[in-house]
């Protein structure tokens, strides 16, 4: 897993690279410009903080969650490598955010407003996902925000829980996908029929779902 962004105007030239969910407690070593996070109980690397990126990256350029090339993250491999850390991480090719389909529903066994649902996304993958969409049914294809995607607004889809109930992943709204004129209510963004299970979501032509 591995995600990055970067905000020149909050963080200045900094490239936030995450490959581990957070942990309870947590250290960090720097070292010619990088900083390493991890946890001090298992040495497991969380993230990298690249506090001078476009020394590395001279064309990085953007505002949030950022994609690194393959050769991107070569260079990142290196630079860790020059200051005496591993280069350890591992390009991601494949999108996060894909077309899935809500094979069942099933009542969540403590709640009376939360579906568990099974959903197909890519290489015919089934999920188990929670979801408190007040239009969630069977037999509708929609966005799927998989484990180690970042959202518009920055947050991070981690495996998780709800109510005691496993939940790999997130089904979406428009909303939360900031796409325009979007309802600005809970409901999951059910997608046309023309829409192929398992395909990258297509940001840009989700602009026009929503016409005003």
């Amino acid at each position: 897993m591995l995600i990055a962004s970067y905000n020149p105007q909050e963080l200045g030239d900094t490239l936030i690279v995450v490959v581990a969910p957070d942990t309870p407690t947590q250290a960090h070593t720097v070292r010619d410009n990088v900083a390493r996070i991890y946890d001090p109980e298992t040495e497991k690397t969380l993230g990298y903080n690249f506090l001078a990126i476009s020394e590395i990256l001279p064309e990085i350029t953007g505002q949030g969650q950022v994609a690194l090339s393959v050769a991107d993250v070569a260079a990142l491999n290196a630079a860790l490598e020059a200051a005496g850390f591993s280069g350890e991480l591992v390009a991601e090719t494949a999108s996060r955010f894909v077309v899935g389909y809500v094979k069942s529903t099933t009542p969540h066994p403590d709640s009376d407003h939360l579906l568990v649902t099974e959903t197909v996304v890519d290489n015919d993958e089934s999920l188990q996902i929670v979801s408190g969409s007040p239009n969630m049914q069977a037999d509708i294809k929609v966005v799927v925000a998989k484990v180690g995607a970042m959202m518009p607004n920055g947050l991070i889809i981690w495996p998780g829980e709800l109510r005691g109930v496993s939940s790999n992943g997130m089904i979406c709204s428009g909303r939360e996908l900031g796409l325009a004129n979007a309802p600005q209510k809970p409901g999951a963004l059910i997608l046309p029929d023309d829409y192929e299970v398992g395909e990258p979501f297509d940001f840009e032509r989700g602009q026009t779902i929503f016409k005003a």
